[in-house]
């Protein structure tokens, strides 16, 4: 990946990104194509059982299955699983913080920008390495909440503090974000998960990067505080043992 982590490539994703509300369908293929390419930079797809947390209604289906792996996707919100129409055929409901899964029973883990929007993100990270098969790979990606988009369609007030931003967003708007911080939207920052990572017995941490960023600018995530604000999205990447 890091030989098409392109400039390019950063600026087209976040052109797609600015029509995310608007044409969703548009967006998540995007990065669904763009997630399955990264991806596969780390561990083969094919003939992979992949566990996609907090997947909502499939959007990463279709790519991962054309990589030849098998597809299950795992989704606590029954309007989110039906936001296309008809569920994903192999999509589940349960919660990421107790995952309906047998331990060690997956081969790759992955879980987009799920993070931020659980009240206990290292119970959910915890469940996600459970479930992986050892030697498996888990793929754990969110915004920080330092970041430009951290706060969501309530940024950039968020950096004035969460609640006062959805308090504003509510009278601006007449109704509450969908990302409701507190209830939906947590602060979650790279240096915890990085510590996480580092500090969980059962993983290895073999990667750490901005995940929209070009590949020259992968070095953001090694300085405090820069770190925060500057990574827009962080990935890890990580082996289970």
């Amino acid at each position: 990946m890091a030989r098409t982590a392109t400039l390019a490539r950063s600026v087209a994703l976040f052109r797609v990104f600015l029509r995310e509300q608007t044409e969703p369908d548009l967006f998540y293929d995007a990065l669904a194509r763009d997630s399955v390419e990264q991806l596969a930079d780390h561990v083969p797809l094919s003939g992979a059982t992949v566990l996609d947390v907090g997947g909502g209604p499939g959007y990463f289906a279709q790519r991962f299955r054309e990589a030849g792996a098998t597809y299950v996707g795992l989704e606590p919100d029954a309007g989110e699983m039906v936001a296309r129409g008809v569920p994903e055929p192999g999509t589940v409901r349960g919660s990421g913080e107790a995952l309906p899964v047998l331990s060690g029973s997956v081969d790759v883990c992955y879980s987009s920008n799920v993070l931020e929007h659980v009240r206990r993100p290292w119970v959910f990270a915890a469940e996600m390495v459970r479930v992986t098969k050892p030697g498996g790979t888990v793929y754990l990606s969110f915004t920080p909440w330092w970041s430009p988009h951290g706060g969501h369609e309530t940024g950039p007030w968020h950096y004035l503090g969460g609640y006062r931003a959805r308090r504003r967003y509510r009278r601006r708007h007449g109704h509450e974000p969908k990302n409701r911080f507190g209830e939906s939207l947590f602060a979650v920052s790279v240096g915890s998960a990085l510590r996480w990572a580092r500090r969980c017995p059962d993983v290895e941490l073999l990667a750490s990067y901005p995940r929209y960023h070009p590949w020259w600018a992968r070095w953001v995530v090694r300085v405090p505080l820069v770190r925060e604000v500057a990574s827009w999205n962080l990935v890890l990447v990580m082996r289970r043992r």
